[in-house]
This record gives structure tokens, C-alpha cells and sequence, in this order.
């Protein structure tokens, strides 16, 4: 799996923007007006950065070594995925996990115009 497709998929998904806030390198995919997804674009093997529920986290950590706690985020609600040697459905998994969980924190109005756009 590469940077392109996992742009892709996520752009695929309703209200997604992708920026570049912190640098040239660094992707941030966003619904709405917060990010769901980060991925150094230089940083090779190609890894993510995902908001993942604090349980499934734990599990996620124990039963697989390329899931970790974020780096500069908040560990308990981030994980960093490096990408070889995970399943490509989990990957797509973590990263609808990710977007379902930002999405469900924006405000009423804000999931309205995401879902009417």
C-alpha cells in the first residue's frame, strides 16, 4: 500500500480535505475542520497516524508490533501504523475507525454540512 492509495481512500469519504499545516511533509487528512489522519510522506516504511478508541488501542498495540502510541499526540486516543506487513483491510479498517470517530465529535450543524455537501 502507498501514500496515493490511502490519499485516496480517504478522500473518497464525505467532508475530507487534505493540508499540509505543520510542513511540506507531513499530510493531514481532515473531516471537516479536524484531522483524522496524518502521514509523513518522506518517512519511509510508510506509516499513518490514526485516532483509534483508547480499548481497541490497547488490543491493536498487544496483538500487532507496527501499531504504537503517536509520537507528539496524545497516545492513549493515537496510534502511528506502519504499514508493512499489516493487512490492507485492517489498515482501511483503522482508518474508517479514525474518520467515524472525528466525525462523530464535530457539531451537530458541522455533521449536517458534511452530509448535505
Amino acid at each position: 500500500m502507498d501514500a496515493n492509495e490511502i490519499l485516496d481512500y480517504c478522500l473518497a469519504k464525505k467532508g475530507v480535505t487534505e493540508t499540509f499545516p505543520f510542513d511540506n511533509e507531513t499530510l493531514v487528512m481532515k473531516v471537516g475542520t479536524k484531522m483524522f489522519l496524518l502521514m509523513g510522506l518522506e518517512r519511509q516504511p510508510l506509516g499513518i497516524n490514526v485516532k483509534t478508541d483508547p480499548e481497541w488501542s490497547a488490543e491493536l498495540r498487544e496483538q500487532h508490533p507496527q501499531i504504537t502510541g503517536a509520537f507528539h499526540m496524545n497516545k492513549t486516543h493515537w496510534n502511528s501504523v506502519q504499514l508493512d506487513g499489516l493487512k490492507r483491510d485492517l489498515i482501511y479498517k483503522l482508518i474508517d475507525h479514525s474518520y467515524e470517530l472525528v466525525f462523530n465529535s464535530l457539531t451537530k450543524k458541522a455533521k449536517e454540512e458534511i452530509i448535505n455537501s
